[in-house]
């Protein structure tokens, strides 16, 4: 059986826009793909609310800075035939570091991390896909209006820029934005018909990355 890492935000850990609480375990993308592969691949979530790409956060007591859990992750999961990152969402939301470029550059270190880990002997680093998530919305709610709604023209650019780093690069990119639109009840998290689709539209997508 192949072994993926999904790693990413709270729309990897399944934050419900609807409700605040984590949705259901078969309704979180990294399960709806597992479930679409038939059972050929495991889908390792390692969702994270509020984790940025490389970015801290002085705000919370635990780290959010991605290229500090992702090393940990690889190293904890390894044999991986695949290496899923979605991030970006966290990076713009401070107004003072609001460009979803500065975000691309994080996801760049990701995958430069990711390539040069220290595998184990016996191992290789797999394929890596970067997605670009959906992009923030208006909400009429306060308090994330105040967190995110100075960004959302500013995560328009997501796609733009991550498919650019995949080129460069040469991962394999998914545009998550192209499936799946963020709920206007915070602005920025996702609903479950969303989060469904993302999975959903990514079996294709990883099938034909791992030849299943």
């Amino acid at each position: 059986m192949k072994s993926i890492l999904a790693f990413g935000d709270s729309l990897t850990w399944g934050y419900n826009a609807s409700t605040g609480m984590r949705m259901s375990y078969e309704d979180r993308w990294p399960n709806v793909l597992a479930h679409g592969l038939n059972n050929k691949a495991r889908v390792i979530e390692e969702g994270m609310n509020g984790r940025t790409t490389v970015f801290d956060d002085p705000t919370t007591e635990e780290n959010r800075n991605g290229s500090v859990g992702l090393p940990i992750a690889l190293k904890t999961h390894q044999p991986l035939d695949l290496v899923i990152i979605m991030l970006g969402t966290n990076d713009i939301k401070y107004a003072s570091r609001c460009r979803a470029f500065d975000a691309s550059m994080g996801m760049e270190r990701l995958v430069n991390l990711t390539r040069k880990h220290n595998w184990s002997a016996t191992y290789i680093c797999p394929p890596i896909l970067i997605m670009s998530p959906p992009c923030l919305v208006p909400t009429t709610n306060e308090w994330f209006n105040e967190l995110w709604g100075h960004a959302i023209e500013e995560s328009k650019l997501f796609a733009h820029h991550y498919a650019r780093i995949a080129t460069e690069l040469n991962v394999h990119f998914f545009d998550a934005g192209s499936v799946a639109k963020a709920s206007d009840v915070d602005g920025g998290h996702l609903d479950v018909e969303n989060t469904q689709a993302i999975g959903k539209a990514l079996v294709p997508v990883v099938k034909k990355i791992l030849s299943l």
